[in-house]
C-alpha cells in the first residue's frame, strides 16, 4: 500500500513540475477544505495533484451528473463523492458520520458550487465546520503564480461576518484560470 502513494506522489509532483506549477502550503490532517476560486475543470485536476503530492485522499463533493459515463469510475477512485445538489442531505449525513472519529478526514468543497459566476458562496461548508467542530483550511489555486496549495486553518468563531472577512482577505489575490468567472468569497447568511 505505501508503495502505491510512493508512486502517486512522484508522479503529481513530476506532473506538476512539467505542467510549471508548485503546491505549496501545509496539508491538515482533519478539516473541511474550501477550494477557491472554482471556474474551470482543471481545478480538480490540480486538487488531486494537491492532494497526492501530500499523501492524502480528499472526499471531494462533485456534482453527480459528473459520475455518469466513463469519468465516474475516475473520480470515485479519486475520492470523488457524488453529490446530488437538488438534495444533499443524505450525501452529507454519510459524510459527517465518516468525520466522526479520529482518523484522517478531509472533505474538499468548492464553495462557489459551479465553475460560473453567481452572487453568493454556498454556506455548506461553513454548516459542516459548525456542527463537526473539524477546522476549515482554505486551499487555493492562482493561476497567475502557477501555485495551488493550502492556506491557513482555522475553527468557525460562528460569527458568519468575521470569518468571511478573512476568507475575503485570503483569497482577494488569488485568480483562477477564467477571472470573469470567479464569485467574490460572500454567504447570503452574513447579515
Amino acid at each position: 500500500m505505501r508503495r502505491h502513494f510512493l508512486v502517486r506522489r512522484n508522479l503529481a509532483r513530476l506532473l506538476l513540475r512539467l505542467a510549471r506549477w508548485r503546491a505549496v502550503g501545509e496539508c491538515p490532517r482533519r478539516g473541511v477544505l474550501v477550494g477557491a476560486p472554482h471556474t474551470s475543470n482543471w481545478d480538480w485536476v490540480l486538487t488531486m495533484l494537491l492532494a497526492w503530492t501530500n499523501d492524502v485522499q480528499i472526499s471531494l463533493l462533485v456534482k453527480k451528473e459528473f459520475f455518469r459515463g466513463p469519468l465516474g469510475p475516475l473520480l470515485r477512485a479519486t475520492g470523488g463523492v457524488p453529490l446530488d445538489r437538488e438534495s444533499p442531505g443524505a450525501t452529507i449525513r454519510a459524510l459527517l458520520e465518516e468525520a466522526d472519529s479520529d482518523d484522517p478526514f478531509l472533505l474538499g468543497i468548492a464553495a462557489e458550487g459551479t465553475r460560473s459566476k453567481v452572487d453568493f458562496w454556498k454556506g455548506g461548508f461553513y454548516r459542516i465546520s459548525q456542527q463537526t467542530g473539524l477546522p476549515i483550511t482554505l486551499a487555493f489555486l492562482d493561476a497567475p503564480s502557477r501555485t495551488v496549495g493550502f492556506g491557513p486553518t482555522f475553527a468557525v468563531t460562528g460569527d458568519v461576518r468575521a470569518d468571511m472577512d478573512r476568507i475575503r482577505a485570503f483569497y482577494a489575490d488569488k485568480t483562477g484560470f477564467k477571472p470573469e468567472l470567479m464569485t467574490e468569497p460572500r454567504l447570503r447568511d452574513e447579515g
